[in-house]
């Protein structure tokens, strides 16, 4: 007998157990469903390249998305332009002289260019440990950083780039952690890049430039897209050429002869600044060039990413004497450049027999 005398009806306990047993099987179907949206939406967004659910970590090795080292290119590129300009910033450059270059002068290194490069090198290195990463700083293994790619990919990536895998053996990486360390130590910061490059067989398809001191990035991935477009305005009769500081007296005078007594010189430093001077660049601070001229040997790390982002918009970057370079072996490239964009390019061969001979005598 139930408390104070009242009676339970046998009835009003099943339809009590019944409502009972109704309202949690609503709430148990409610949590299944909710669960089973969070796996298919972190299914949906580990194809896409990206999600919180999905644990950072080196990828799967024997091949490689073009896709996801394009965005881990570029997040290692800005990653190193913070420390970059951090160190700038902080005027405690520990500059030091790390050898020569074949013209006699000094080559520089900086806290700059050693903390950029640790940051580049093992961002891209965990991430895709199988492939092959040249640098232009040593690394040493006691500053190993644990720096993972968190697996996102840029929406403007995904809008414009799909996935495209690649045997992993194929691809070589080449990093520039500091273009232009030597006018980063005057303090002339509108010329620094970080720079990174994927090279497929020796071919190069995927160039990150990113300017640390204006934020800046312009990424291209050949028969892909970019974020960047080609200047449209080239003129023959007051053609505009863009060179390294140290080489303006050596080409100014055979461009003049060839091209013709009001072509324009721009003497500027670091390749990557070059490179951008050719293209459509937001920033008040970067000059505008036709064609890009270099006379003597240079790294290919300095012209890898500029090389695959001239080739992903039509234009080229060769020697002077026109011949392709390769991004597989030494880390040298011969015989000078000579790069264009909405230009005829063999024609610009064509007449630069001159400057061929002078980077020769200089090498």
């Amino acid at each position: 007998m139930a408390p104070m005398g009242i009676r339970l009806s046998p009835l009003g306990v099943a339809v009590f157990c019944l409502l009972g047993l109704g309202v949690l099987y609503h709430l148990y179907s409610g949590f299944l469903a909710g669960r089973l949206a969070l796996f298919m939406l972190g299914d949906q967004a580990e194809r896409a390249g990206g999600g919180p659910d999905v644990p950072p970590g080196p990828l799967p090795e024997g091949t490689v998305d073009l896709r996801e080292l394009l965005a881990v290119s570029v997040l290692a590129a800005v990653k190193g332009g913070e420390e970059v300009k951090r160190v700038r910033e902080s005027n405690v450059l520990n500059e030091k002289a790390k050898g020569k270059t074949r013209e006699g002068a000094e080559e520089k290194m900086t806290s700059g260019d050693v903390l950029s490069n640790r940051k580049m090198f093992y961002l891209l290195k965990n991430t895709f440990p199988s492939v092959q990463i040249n640098t232009e700083e040593h690394v040493d293994p006691p500053d190993k950083e644990t720096v993972f790619w968190d697996r996102s990919i840029p929406e403007d990536i995904k809008e414009k780039i799909q996935p495209k895998k690649v045997p992993a053996e194929s691809v070589t990486v080449w990093i520039d952690p500091l273009d232009a360390t030597h006018e980063y130590t005057e303090d002339l910061r509108q010329y620094v890049t970080t720079m990174v490059c994927v090279a497929v067989n020796g071919e190069p398809v995927v160039g990150v430039i990113h300017k640390p001191f204006s934020a800046y990035t312009a990424w291209a991935m050949v028969d892909g897209g970019s974020n960047v477009k080609a200047r449209s305005s080239y003129s023959e009769r007051t053609p505009r050429i863009i060179v390294s500081r140290s080489h303006a007296g050596k080409v100014e005078q055979v461009a003049r002869q060839t091209f013709g007594n009001k072509t324009v010189i721009i003497p500027a430093g670091g390749a990557g600044y070059k490179v951008l001077a050719l293209l459509d660049v937001p920033d008040k601070k970067q000059e505008k060039a036709d064609v890009y001229i270099h006379v003597t040997y240079i790294k290919k790390w300095d012209i890898c990413a500029g090389n695959a982002v001239l080739k992903a918009l039509g234009g080229h970057m060769t020697t002077l004497t026109g011949e392709e370079i390769s991004y597989t072996g030494s880390d040298g490239n011969e015989g000078g450049l000579l790069a264009s964009i909405n230009v005829n390019h063999q024609a610009l061969v064509d007449k630069l027999p001159d400057l061929e001979k002078a980077s020769h005598k200089q090498t």
